[in-house]
C-alpha cells in the first residue's frame, strides 16, 4: 500500500497517541472522553489503513509494535501541528485572548495555582482557560502532543524537547503531630529523621524524589509505612500520630491540624513551567507566564 492511498483522521491520530501514551485501551478512552469500544474501532481501522499491526495485545495492557514505534513520533508531530493551529490564528490577533490549557502538578495546583487563578481570569477575560492535573510524566507527554501549552512543575525534567523556566524556590517543612516530642521544636537536623515512620507520595510525584533526596543526606536510616497520591491522607495519618512527613511550605498550612518544623539546613525544591520547545507562544501564554512571576 502507498502512502497516497492511506487515509487518516485527526482523531484516529490523538487516539494512538493517547494508547500509546497510556499503555492502556480503557485509560487512553478515558482520557479522551469516549468509550473503549468505540475508541478501539478506530485504532483497528488505522491499523487496517496501514496494514500492520500498531500495538501488541498483552490482556488489559498494550506494547507499541515496531510498525506503532515508527509511526509515533510523525504521529506526535502531526498532532501538535494541529493543536498549535488556534494558537497560530490567536497571534496574529490584536490583544489577548483565545484558548489557553495548562496543566499543574498536584502538590502545587491547590496551594498555589486555583487560589488565584481567578486573578488571571479576571485580568485577561479574554482568555478561555483550561486546567488539567498530573503527574509530572503526564504533563509532559501532554505538552508534546499539543495538548497543552505550558505546565507548572518541580524542575528538572529531562528531556532535551522541554523547555524548563524556574519560578522560586520553596522550603521543605517536616510535618509532625501535636502530640510529637517535636511539636513546637521550630527546626531539627537532618540527623533527627532516623529512625522516624515517613509517609510519602507515591512514585512517579516529583515531591517524592525531593522528599527522598533529603532523606538521603541526612545519611541515616528511615521507615516508609504509607504511600499516597495526596497530602490529605497523609494529614490525617500524621495528626493521629502514626508517622511524619516531609510537605513542601505551600501545603503547610494551620488547617491540616498538624505541627510544622524547619531544618536547621537548606532544603528546597523548585517550583517553575515548562513548554515544549517548538510550541508556538500565542499572546495569552506570554501574559500568564508574566503573571506566575509577578505572583512567585
Amino acid at each position: 500500500m502507498s502512502d497516497t492511498e492511506i487515509s487518516m483522521e485527526i482523531h484516529q491520530i490523538r487516539y494512538f497517541c493517547a494508547v500509546a501514551r497510556h499503555g492502556s485501551f480503557t485509560r487512553a478512552a478515558a482520557a479522551e472522553g469516549v468509550t473503549q469500544p468505540s475508541l478501539s474501532q478506530q485504532i483497528v481501522k488505522l491499523e487496517k489503513e496501514f496494514g500492520s499491526l500498531l500495538f501488541e495485545r498483552l490482556g488489559r495492557r498494550v506494547r507499541l509494535t515496531d510498525c506503532g514505534e515508527a509511526l509515533l513520533p510523525r504521529a506526535e508531530e502531526i498532532l501538535r501541528q494541529w493543536n498549535e493551529v488556534p494558537a497560530v490564528l490567536n497571534s496574529v490577533r490584536e490583544g489577548v485572548g483565545g484558548q489557553l490549557r495548562i496543566g499543574c502538578i498536584p502538590t502545587i495546583m491547590p496551594y498555589f495555582l486555583a487560589p488565584r487563578i481567578g486573578e488571571f481570569s479576571i485580568a485577561f477575560p479574554e482568555v478561555d482557560i483550561t486546567l488539567t492535573e498530573d503527574k509530572t510524566d503526564g504533563l509532559v507527554g501532554q505538552l508534546l502532543a499539543g495538548e497543552l501549552d505550558l505546565a507548572i512543575v518541580s524542575p528538572p525534567v529531562s528531556n532535551p524537547e522541554i523547555v524548563c523556566s524556574d519560578l522560586f524556590r520553596e522550603p521543605i517543612r517536616i510535618a509532625v503531630s501535636r502530640r510529637h516530642p517535636w511539636a513546637g521544636a521550630g527546626n531539627i537536623s537532618l540527623s533527627e529523621l532516623s529512625g522516624e515512620r515517613l509517609l510519602l507520595l507515591r512514585e512517579g510525584h516529583c515531591f517524592r524524589e525531593n522528599a527522598l533526596t533529603v532523606c538521603s543526606r541526612s545519611r541515616t536510616g528511615f521507615s516508609a509505612v504509607f504511600e499516597t497520591d495526596q497530602f490529605s491522607s497523609i494529614f490525617a495519618l500524621v495528626r493521629g500520630g502514626f508517622g511524619i512527613s516531609l510537605v513542601p511550605q505551600m501545603a503547610a498550612t494551620p488547617e491540616s491540624g498538624c505541627d510544622f518544623l524547619a531544618f536547621d539546613r537548606e532544603a528546597v525544591r523548585r517550583i517553575g513551567y515548562v513548554r515544549a520547545r517548538h510550541h508556538v507562544v500565542a499572546p495569552s501564554q506570554k501574559a500568564f507566564t508574566k503573571w506566575l512571576r509577578s505572583i512567585s
